[in-house]
């Protein structure tokens, strides 16, 4: 089997392109250009690196493809009052889209990518699971990507940790490219409000309105919905006896509705665009639900029809922020299905 690696420079990747090169398999690393102004010294330090191991490196072009697909929708989502999820929309566009066509486009038949996340085969097809290493899993940002797509992904990192890939690599003297590893969204240097101001137009410029309490009440004004998230608490400019949570955005009236921690969270929501992992024939009977990446899965109740799903808590009323991602598990960490919030 020929493995095409997706390799960006960072400490994962570079990892699972070693690891499936010293089982034995025929592997090509591919190098994705994401943004206008692309790390010349990283390339060249990564096709270095790659040369030494005896694999070829590939490097394709997708500037305006992402821009399109992941960071203008970004923008977008928010002045439609959503909070998305770009990590997801990248994975299931670009680097199991775009990407993995590429890669077949070489004589690939898979691609391999650094995420803590695991995939095994049943008779039915991919079966998306959990890393071993809890703390970095990531299957959560995966769970869009199409069964069919899935079926042609390899994770190396499926049963390694995290804190140990560094002396994996130090034992074979290969350094780093990448400065840091990213831990937020990868085209947003510091805060999104910044980010998503440059790339307003007048037309769209944020349109201040009333800040009320559940009971209607004006306590302030904001400076654009866009500008804030349901569970905020920070940032509101609001003096008040007791901290203040953003509850919910009401599009129609521009106006924020903000309420004490107790009013925080829903027993129940809907997602719509979603992607069935699983038959949902074969669902065991208890189910968890993950709505945040760093929030633990919970248990809850599913019910499906086409391409929308209703979740219900069992327990207290959690958190579902509209446009984020909600992934269905099993007790066994595997993926069944995922789709985004919707609004109220």
């Amino acid at each position: 089997m020929r493995i095409a690696v997706a390799v960006s420079g960072g400490l994962d990747s570079l990892a699972s392109l070693v690891m499936l090169r010293e089982e034995g398999h025929d592997v090509l690393a591919l190098h994705a250009r994401f943004f206008p102004r692309q790390d010349e010294h990283l390339e060249k330090r990564l096709k270095g690196i790659c040369t030494s191991l005896g694999v070829e490196m590939h490097v394709t072009l997708l500037q305006d493809e992402f821009a399109a697909r992941v960071i203008d929708p970004f923008v977008q989502d928010y002045l439609d009052g959503l909070t998305p999820n770009p990590c997801a929309r990248c994975n299931m566009r670009i680097k199991f889209g775009l990407l993995l066509d590429r890669a077949l486009e070489l004589g690939a038949s898979a691609l391999a990518t650094g995420h803590y996340a695991g995939i095994k085969k049943n008779s039915s097809g991919p079966v998306l699971m959990r890393a071993l290493d809890q703390a970095k899993d990531q299957s959560y940002f995966l769970c869009l990507v199409p069964p069919r797509r899935l079926a042609r992904a390899k994770f190396p990192m499926y049963h390694h940790f995290k804190s140990s890939m560094q002396e994996f690599l130090q034992n074979r003297n290969i350094t780093v490219p990448a400065r840091e590893e990213s831990n937020e969204i990868c085209f947003i240097p510091g805060d999104y409000r910044d980010f998503i101001d440059g790339r307003l137009e007048k037309s769209h410029e944020p349109l201040p309105g009333p800040i009320v309490d559940s009971s209607g009440r004006t306590l302030g004004r904001h400076q654009g919905l866009w500008r804030y998230t349901p569970g905020q608490r920070r940032g509101l400019g609001i003096a008040f006896k007791h901290p203040l949570y953003v509850l919910r955005k009401d599009l129609a009236s521009n106006t924020l509705v903000v309420g004490a921690r107790e009013e925080l969270g829903a027993g129940e929501f809907q997602a719509r665009d979603v992607n069935i992992l699983e038959e949902p024939r074969k669902w065991p009977l208890d189910l968890l639900v993950q709505t945040r990446y760093r929030q633990k899965a919970r248990p809850a109740e599913v019910e499906l029809w086409g391409q929308r799903m209703r979740v219900r808590y069992k327990g207290e009323p959690g958190l579902p922020v509209p446009g984020q991602v909600a992934a269905v598990y099993s007790p066994k960490g595997q993926v069944l299905a995922g789709g985004i919030i919707q609004q109220e």
